[in-house]
């Protein structure tokens, strides 16, 4: 090995080093802001909004989409290490999905060409990918969990939204009057806050100069 390659060698460990570093960071970023949950005045008190996608969101941008993935992966962990299931990890499995429904497309987008354009469009994509697919899976997988979590059917949990809405009268306008709007809320939100942060911030994932 000539020291040209070696030298190249070396730097690229350092890189998955440091990667690795900010993957683990940015995912107990996320877990801590996963603690912090906002009541909504549209869905049943079980649905509460937090920005813990931000920093996933962030990362996703700063470090590649399988970096994104790693983040929320990291974050989903922490959180079972800390606060356990109560789904039987049901939950806790579709919660990732839904935060790589958010963060995956938006950064494959961005990956594409690292524009501000670019970032928007992504994430538009994103909100859109992650409300539909929080929609099919709150109707067929958490709601059913967590109402065997908590010995309820599914009719008492949409009760819960038509104490809040009297518009929702079953599955099907649950899901359009209480998990969709949800959904594009915290895509919004957690989108527009990345917008502002990500400047700020980006350096120094990467390792730049400010």
């Amino acid at each position: 090995m000539n020291g040209n390659t070696k030298t190249a060698a070396q730097g690229a460990e350092k890189g998955n080093l440091r990667t690795m570093v900010m993957i683990a960071m940015l995912g107990a970023i996320s877990m801590i802001l996963m603690m912090f949950e906002i009541p909504l005045w549209f869905a049943p008190s079980f649905y509460e909004i937090d920005l813990s996608e931000v920093p996933v969101l962030i990362g996703t941008f700063a470090l590649g989409p399988v970096s994104g993935a790693l983040i929320e992966l990291v974050k989903i962990l922490l959180k079972l290490v800390i606060k356990g299931t109560n789904t039987a990890f049901v939950g806790d499995i579709a919660n990732y999905v839904i935060g790589c429904a958010l963060v995956l497309p938006a950064g494959v987008i961005y990956k594409r060409k690292k524009t501000k354009k670019n970032a928007i469009i992504g994430m538009a994509a994103g909100t859109a990918v992650m409300t539909v697919a929080g929609c099919f899976i709150n109707a067929y997988i958490l709601l059913p969990a967590y109402g065997r979590a908590f010995g309820m059917p599914i009719d008492a949990l949409v009760g819960m939204g038509t104490a809040v809405n009297p518009a929702i009268t079953g599955l099907g306008t649950f899901v359009l009057l209480a998990v969709a709007p949800f959904n594009i809320l915290k895509g919004v939100a957690v989108s527009a806050l990345t917008l502002v942060l990500y400047k700020y911030i980006s350096p120094l994932l990467k390792g730049q100069q400010l």
